[in-house]
């Protein structure tokens, strides 16, 4: 638990001086990582206006590959929890 509190109080810090600083969060993606429609964990670089850039590192293909699979995982959750 105390490693979540530091997390936060670090996103907090970039946040409130607009340090510019990389994290990995979760963003809505629009094409970025070849993902649509989605909201995926992805590097980002954080400062005064919350998440302001995302990093879109170029992928090998064994990385892409895996990327698509956890992508695809999450729509069919979403899936799932759409019918509740």
């Amino acid at each position: 638990m105390v490693c979540t509190w530091a997390a936060g109080a670090a996103l907090v810090e970039a946040i409130v001086r607009d340090e510019k600083k990389l994290f990995t969060c979760c963003v809505a993606l629009d094409g970025e990582y070849g993902q649509k429609d989605i909201c995926l964990g992805v590097p980002v670089i954080i400062g005064k206006d919350g998440w302001e850039k995302i990093l879109d590192f170029k992928l090998n293909d064994t990385e892409q590959a895996a990327f698509n699979k956890s992508a695809d995982a999450v729509r069919s959750m979403n899936d799932v929890l759409k019918t509740l």
